[in-house]
């Protein structure tokens, strides 16, 4: 069985973060198609285990839907050659002012394969110690960090306050991986 293959790519944008494509592919009966195609570093994402019972989070502004979202600590790749397990360790210490002790890789996955190629990572971040906070940018000077008890996760995704896709996936990991 033969599969798509790309023909070529054109650049219709390119910006601070994401550079914006239109992809010609020709499809396995021969067609040619077309498809809009965002390309994305990649990111990673830390869910801080804070004692036993606690995960830390931020509460960021973010502009793509005009209000803010908790979320586990998070960033792109955007250091080059950098392995995601030092941009999660960077990340932590940038958003909660947190240095992990022990970071166990829980996933890798696209966010949104339909139209981006953004590859994520997601950790658990253990035995946190403090150190200074170094805060990047306005939304994470402008952020609020949380500590959320384990024991109101459900009760948190069930009402909406708790939806952002990468914090659900790293949670839901990490309470498996905790035996939770």
């Amino acid at each position: 069985m033969s599969g798509f293959r790309k023909l070529d790519e054109k650049i219709l944008y390119e910006g601070f973060v994401v550079t914006v494509a239109n992809g010609r592919f020709e499809a396995p009966d021969g067609s040619i198609i077309h498809r809009d195609v965002i390309h994305h570093p990649g990111a990673v994402s830390v869910v801080p285990l804070d004692g036993d019972d606690h995960i830390i989070m931020v509460r960021q502004y973010r502009a793509a839907i005009e209000g803010y979202l908790l979320e586990i600590p998070a960033g792109k790749r955007d250091v080059a050659d950098e392995p995601p397990i030092e941009t999660a360790r960077r990340e932590l210490i940038e958003e909660i002012g947190k240095i992990p002790g022990n970071l166990h890789q829980l996933a890798e996955f696209y966010n949104t394969a339909g139209f981006c190629d953004e590859y994520s990572y997601v950790y658990l971040g253990t035995d946190l110690t403090d150190t200074d906070l170094q805060a990047q940018g306005v939304e994470e000077e402008h952020m609020t960090i949380e500590r959320i008890a384990l024991d109101d996760i459900d009760s948190m995704i069930a009402s909406g306050e708790l939806c952002d896709a990468k914090s659900l996936i790293g949670i839901s990991l990490a309470l498996r991986h905790l035996g939770r």
